[in-house]
């Protein structure tokens, strides 16, 4: 469509008129920060927080927002050498040559160009007189607060926190910083700093009042709390109450506040607000070894089934898909019930049906047990079942072999890595010991096992990890053709040596392999970041059995070791691919390879 002159006149009239009273800056804003004398690491922090610096990346177009970002800049860098010890200094933002404290918001130039920072620091002041009163008993406050060190106001602040916290600890909840007051000396370049603090009364804990979307009932909810209602205040012991509601794997959120005023009679009573999680969680697992085929794992957990916080947990699993062997699984059930017995208790129900066929022996079990466990920590629990154990086998001994038992298992694990899927550091120790006593005419004895891991990385940054593994176990009591194989002892496969086939070290008898009644694993690894995400795992594993309770000279061994590669899938783990050969024995021969996700150990 043909425009007429005085239409373009117009347009070309508006588009003027814009670009006169909107300031723009088409260039971009050259930066410069002088700091003479100053350290290396304070220029960086000064050039990595000033909005100026960092103009570009932050978007500031206009003159407007570049002198909007001049002035907060003045507080900011103020702020970082106060943080590092500088109390008198000298800090100069100058646009395009004038002060940028001197320019009015409401007369900006209609371009800035270029932007100077200078800072003169001044010298590094020293604490005059450090002081916080008054200090509750066994209060720390931090050593950067005191007289003669470098004076911070990050040392100011944590020593305010530490004295606030002290008086907390000892049962004042509502203590807090009644005043302080900070002087600078600037010809003796010392810095006197008094912080008063208010204790306010000391208090007991008084009631949890309880709100929120949840199904659980409140006395469930109360009882597997613990709220110590009468008890003197502590922050550790209502940190412990919400820990205890967590651990439930009930609730999505948790939320535990105190009142913000005491009751008449001295106590303090809390909020406790609570979301559930959705009721059902299904997950899936899979394993690829060479000759073991695909292992398939399935888990379907109802949480609050009866509104108690109880979590019931079905678990399925397939094994040797594809394999050398015959298609086995299993069917497991447990029942944990969060608010039977009190705070860091719980019992559970468990049941399984269990089919396994391996190489040298087959065996059909079926297990039910009641018990109790005890949480000691987020790292550390215990727990001690009582129950039944029915297993029909097939071994080197015979065929239709029966063993029934009253078993008493006790478990412990104390998990101190710093990651569960992949750690860099720490240890975990998981202990088992087991009497059974036999029914029916099979025989009595103790079963033990022991897993003990460590890990420790050579950097700071942990690109590179040596792993750690030692398997002991044992079985105290009846003969070797007395035991159920599934109590007894192999060692090959993923979980023991790596580069042999699936359970194949055993004891010779006849023309079979039985299991062992001791057994003593060794595994280690070397792993080496190549990427932020990708590993090179090196590794070496080494399995005994033998056929007494304790491994002697004449026990059987075998050995393999090989290479991995991890890829980290972040918080799942990483997924895992090993490479391994036999090294010693003549049980395995030829590359095994095992696919999985999560390490090894």
């Amino acid at each position: 469509m043909h425009r007429s002159r005085p239409q373009v006149f117009v347009k070309k009239c508006l588009i003027g008129i814009a670009v006169a009273i909107l300031p723009t800056s088409l260039a971009a804003l050259e930066t410069t920060l002088s700091a003479p004398g100053a350290p290396k690491a304070l220029v960086e922090r000064i050039e990595e927080t000033s909005s100026i610096a960092t103009a570009e990346d932050r978007g500031l177009d206009t003159p407007l927002e570049i002198l909007s970002a001049a002035l907060s800049d003045y507080r900011t860098i103020v702020q970082i050498l106060y943080d590092e010890g500088y109390f008198s200094p000298v800090v100069s933002i100058k646009l395009d040559g004038q002060e940028a404290a001197n320019l009015s918001s409401l007369s900006v130039p209609a371009k800035i160009n270029r932007a100077l920072i200078t800072v003169n620091t001044g010298p590094t002041f020293t604490f005059g007189t450090a002081i916080v009163e008054p200090v509750a008993p066994d209060t720390m406050l931090p050593e950067e607060f005191a007289t003669g060190k470098l004076a911070t106001t990050g040392a100011i602040q944590q020593a305010a926190s530490a004295g606030v916290q002290g008086w907390r600890n000892a049962g004042h909840a509502k203590a807090a910083v009644d005043g302080q007051r900070v002087i600078a000396r600037h010809v003796q370049k010392k810095l006197d700093a008094e912080i008063d603090l208010e204790p306010g009364p000391r208090l007991t804990f008084g009631k949890m009042i309880i709100s929120g979307d949840t199904d659980v009932r409140h006395r469930s909810i109360e009882k597997i709390a613990g709220f110590p209602t009468g008890e003197v205040y502590s922050p550790e012991k209502i940190q412990r109450v919400g820990t205890r509601l967590r651990r439930t794997g009930t609730f999505n959120v948790v939320s535990i506040e105190e009142k913000d005023t005491p009751n008449a009679d001295g106590t303090l009573d809390f909020d406790a607000t609570f979301e559930d999680l959705p009721k059902r969680r299904l997950t899936f697992g899979v394993e690829l070894a060479s000759n073991a085929g695909l292992d398939l794992t399935a888990t379907w957990t109802h949480r609050n089934v009866f509104r108690r916080a109880e979590r019931l947990r079905f678990e399925a699993a397939l094994r040797n898909i594809g394999g050398t062997e015959d298609l086995d699984g299993r069917i497991g059930l447990r029942l944990d019930q969060p608010d039977r017995l009190g705070p860091d208790d719980n019992t559970f129900w468990s049941a399984l049906l269990e089919r396994r066929n391996t190489e040298n022996y087959n065996v059909s079990v079926a297990s039910l047990a009641y018990g109790a466990r005890r949480t000691f920590s987020d790292r550390l629990y215990a727990e001690a079942s009582i129950g039944f154990q029915w297993s029909d086998a097939d071994d080197a001994y015979g065929d239709g072999r029966k063993f029934r038992y009253f078993i008493i298992p006790f478990r412990s694990e104390w998990d101190q890595r710093d990651s569960k899927v992949s750690a860099t550091r720490g240890y975990f120790l998981d202990a088992q010991v087991m009497p059974f006593v036999g029914l029916s005419r099979t025989e009595t004895g103790l079963r033990m096992f022991f897993d003990g891991r460590g890990y420790t990385s050579l950097r700071t940054n942990g690109r590179i990890v040596l792993a750690g593994r030692a398997q002991l176990g044992s079985i105290i009591g009846p003969s070797p053709d007395g035991v159920t194989p599934d109590f007894l002892f192999f060692s090959g496969g993923a979980g023991t040596v790596r580069g042999q086939p699936f359970e194949s070290l055993g004891i010779p008898v006849g023309g079979g392999v039985a299991g062992g009644k001791s057994f003593l694993g060794l595994s280690g690894e070397v792993r080496g970041k190549i990427t932020d995400t990708i590993s090179l795992v090196g590794f070496y594993d080494y399995g005994v059995v033998d056929t007494s309770s304790f491994i002697g000279s004449g026990a059987e061994y075998h050995s393999g070791a090989g290479l991995g590669v991890r890829y980290d899938l972040g918080g799942f783990g990483p997924l895992r691919l090993d490479l391994a050969l036999p090294v010693q024995g003549d049980t395995g021969d030829g590359l095994q390879f095992y696919i999985g996700i999560g390490q090894a150990f």
